[in-house]
């Protein structure tokens, strides 16, 4: 019976792989096409041409303006943001394993909102002192989420409860700030926390991918005890892991991926919820734990929000995090559903 089921189980895991490969491939060429399409759309229309001599250095002095100045920037933090969002998905949605465990459900993404809506109080505007604002913000948020949470040991749903709760309470904080600021700064705040990225720059795109830089190179190492994690605590401690430990360092790591895109654009919500389980459905894997997968699709994500939020309405340019709340929110709907049908 062992040796049939080794049998079995080596073909299956290799035809999985195959998909998870094909999938990843397909997704890099979406990515790809959809970022050449969002370079050609605007007011100032380019064709492939244009881009070709962009590279080759033989472009007019407007073209180059226009593609490296204007529509590089935001179409690189699409790809990027989208990403990070993702990948700090799928840490939280494996952590949790709950599809619900997203760090803008939980909590996390409203502390990093607190962080730089306090920082902006206190007059700093800057890219860097905003990114540590929200780093410091997710990870107190995160902290605090975790010591409640925390009754020998943390189990996922009690994690999205106090998530929730605190991420209501922050919420409430968050209001209370923008309604004693003054106008200019309550009107910064606002925008800024609709989600968008119209003001993105070369410098926070730089900024926030050496943040993003840091998760990728410690991603495959969280991949390979993320997936001994969701066998069970009791399992992972059997094989070498330290449970706690390692629970604890996922957090900072998930909290590190939202936190440079909040700082940079705004809190941009339910891509980090969505994107890990399209890519589990799309790649066959029976765990939300395909960190690349879920990069991809995220970045596919986002792109795709930012060229609708940009051109799907003639002459109005929507934020970034209105378009993926009307996606997200369905999204949402139908996965309450879904769990709802399942405890019955």
């Amino acid at each position: 019976m062992n040796g049939v089921f080794v049998l079995r189980a080596g073909p299956l895991s290799l035809r999985a792989t195959r998909r998870a490969v094909v999938v990843c491939g397909l997704l890099g060429i979406t990515l790809v096409a959809l970022a050449l399409w969002a370079f050609t759309l605007g007011s100032y229309p380019l064709s492939l041409g244009d881009l070709t001599a962009v590279m080759s250095g033989t472009a007019r002095n407007s073209v180059r303006t226009v593609v490296l100045e204007w529509r590089a920037p935001r179409i690189v933090a699409a790809v990027l943001f989208g990403a990070a969002l993702a990948v700090g998905g799928a840490i939280f949605q494996s952590l949790t394993r709950n599809p619900l465990g997203s760090p803008d459900v939980i909590g996390f993404t409203t502390g990093s909102y607190t962080g730089v809506v306090v920082m902006l109080l206190v007059g700093a505007s800057s890219y860097p002192a905003l990114a540590a604002g929200a780093l410091a913000g997710g990870l107190v948020t995160a902290l605090v989420v975790y010591l409640l949470a925390f009754r020998r040991g943390v189990r996922g749903f009690r994690l999205i409860i106090v998530g929730i709760a605190v991420g209501a309470l922050l919420s409430s904080v968050n209001t209370w700030f923008s309604v004693k600021a003054d106008v200019d700064t309550a009107l910064r705040a606002a925008v800024w926390g609709a989600g968008s990225l119209s003001a993105i720059g070369w410098p926070a795109v730089m900024m926030a991918a050496a943040l993003t830089a840091g998760v990728a190179l410690a991603a495959p190492v969280a991949q390979r005890r993320m997936r001994r994690l969701e066998l069970g605590d009791d399992t992972a401690t059997m094989l070498g892991v330290p449970v706690e430990r390692t629970k604890l360092l996922l957090v900072v790591l998930g909290v590190t991926a939202t936190a440079a895109v909040t700082a940079a654009a705004g809190p941009i919500a339910f891509v980090a919820l969505a994107a890990p389980q399209i890519a589990r459905r799309l790649t066959g894997r029976g765990t939300s734990v395909d960190l690349v997968g879920s990069a991809l699709v995220g970045a596919v994500l986002l792109l795709g929000a930012d060229i609708a939020a940009q051109h799907a309405i003639p002459g109005v340019i929507l934020p970034t995090g209105a378009v993926t709340v009307c996606v997200g929110g369905a999204y949402l709907l139908v996965l309450l559903v879904r769990e709802s049908r399942r405890g019955l």
